[in-house]
């Protein structure tokens, strides 16, 4: 299994700057192999899961790091040596008193390597009564494994390169094409969660992969029972189930549930919002970056974490895929935007908050919509997922003629393309554009590949 955010951790090891790490992600995204694989870079791993053994939080009871570090000593048997050995706590929401404790950490034993994960941990962040380090650790957040990832659990090495060395200037041949496109059927079948794409690629069978995807979500819904003084359980498990049928559309309570309130409904999506189940692609005028600064909280659509997950929910197969002609037709294009989505939502750098946003304008005879924006430098870049082989990429013209866009990102399942465009919308002057078309296969390369065609234009 190979993950991206390894190099993240090496650099973070070799950083003097370096603060203590906390690793934010949903359950079972793979936050503990990713650490364990990561202590090779040491001589010695000292691990704690306060989940399994909730006592160890006894050796921390001092305030005094040296006492603490001294107990750890003598309870784990071993030597902690500064540049040596790594400190993984590891479901610290166990523990919580222990999260104020890492300011100590940096402040006297900021030679350490200390690393903090938990899968509920964002459930413990908006419920504590104590005070957080704030300036004093630093995030890194997980998700999903992504395309390339998946290609390389399955031994695609070759294919994995080329998609990373694939120019604006090269031609895609059929056969590799037509081959990445099913790579991409699989993978919204497998999905990135690391279990299930482990499964699928030791047995090469779906039907583990698709077992795991179960006990996963099951294992999310046993977790709410968790915060029963806090939550009503079956609230949350009936929104749960519901998101992924909802998928690209802008949310309205009464899809969730016509029998409950509104304000019950917005806490039980709250809540799965910081268990990192759900995202919100929040509604931006799209005037500029950043991006979040005219984003609108009650406007936004929903996002899964995972598309192996989404399609367990809805009960797609691959046989299914198979006999669909155009991949953006499949759930009426929901699968498509959530597989970009979740791709975009971590393709930037991992200390930073994923978040993501789309553009609307709802007026009579004259809606339009734009599945996602993105920033690239100081430029807003509309993303349309939904446009098939062909279209007039109506809504992408739309927001590009009123904002002024110089670039647009289209996925589809055709070879990729770039070229300057201009706008044709009644009443508007037309703007050039650059239009970039990449096939569903390059989303983990899009922004590298729009900058290309940027810096191309400009030449």
């Amino acid at each position: 299994m190979y993950r991206k955010a390894l190099y993240d951790l090496i650099d973070w090891k070799d950083r003097p700057s370096r603060k203590p790490l906390i690793i934010r992600g949903a359950r079972q995204v793979g936050k503990t192999w990713l650490v364990q694989k990561f202590a090779g870079q040491f001589d010695n791993l000292v691990e704690i899961n306060f989940d399994k053994n909730p006592e160890k939080a006894q050796l921390f009871a001092s305030r005094d790091i040296s006492r603490c570090l001294q107990l750890l000593q003598i309870d784990c048997d071993t030597e902690i040596i500064p540049g040596k050995t790594l400190l993984f706590l590891d479901e610290i929401q166990g523990a919580p008193e222990l999260l104020p404790l890492l300011r100590y950490f940096y402040e006297e034993r900021a030679d350490l390597h200390i690393i903090a994960a938990g899968s509920l941990l964002e459930f413990l962040l908006a419920d504590h009564d104590f005070s957080m380090p704030v300036g004093r650790v630093e995030y890194l957040y997980l998700g999903p494994m992504d395309m390339e990832e998946f290609l390389l659990a399955l031994g695609q090495e070759r294919m994995t390169k080329y998609l990373n060395d694939y120019s604006l200037d090269d031609t895609i041949p059929e056969s590799i094409h037509l081959s990445l496109l099913n790579f991409i059927k699989l993978f919204w079948i497998v999905g990135g969660m690391p279990a299930a794409v482990a499964w699928y690629g030791n047995s090469g069978k779906l039907s583990e992969a698709i077992r795991e995807h179960t006990l996963i979500l099951q294992t999310y819904e046993d977790d709410f029972s968790k915060y029963r003084k806090r939550i009503y359980p079956e609230r949350l498990r009936k929104v749960f189930r519901r998101i992924p049928a909802l998928i690209g559309n802008k949310l309205k309570y009464v899809r969730l549930d016509p029998e409950e309130r509104s304000r019950e409904l917005a806490d039980s999506l709250h809540l799965l919002e910081m268990a990192r189940v759900i995202y919100r692609v929040r509604h931006s005028a799209g005037n500029g970056v950043p991006l979040g600064a005219e984003a609108k909280e009650r406007d936004f659509k929903p996002l899964f974490l995972d598309t192996g997950l989404v399609s367990n929910s809805l009960g797609l197969s691959l046989p299914g895929l198979e006999v669909v002609e155009d991949l953006l037709m499949v759930n009426s294009g929901a699968l498509a935007e959530q597989f970009v989505g979740q791709h975009l939502l971590y393709d930037g750098p991992s200390y930073v908050k994923p978040q993501l946003f789309y553009w609307n304008r709802e007026q009579k005879s004259a809606s339009a919509e734009v599945d996602y924006l993105i920033a690239h430098e100081d430029k807003v870049v509309p993303v349309e997922v939904k446009a098939g082989k062909t279209g007039t990429l109506k809504s992408l013209q739309v927001f590009v003629a009123e904002k002024k866009s110089p670039v647009a990102l289209r996925f589809n399942a055709m070879p990729p393309s770039c070229s300057w465009q201009e706008t044709r919308v009644a009443g508007k002057d037309k703007i050039p554009f650059l239009l970039v078309s990449l096939p569903l296969y390059l989303v983990g390369q899009a922004r590298r590949l729009v900058a290309d065609g940027l810096q191309r234009g400009s030449g």
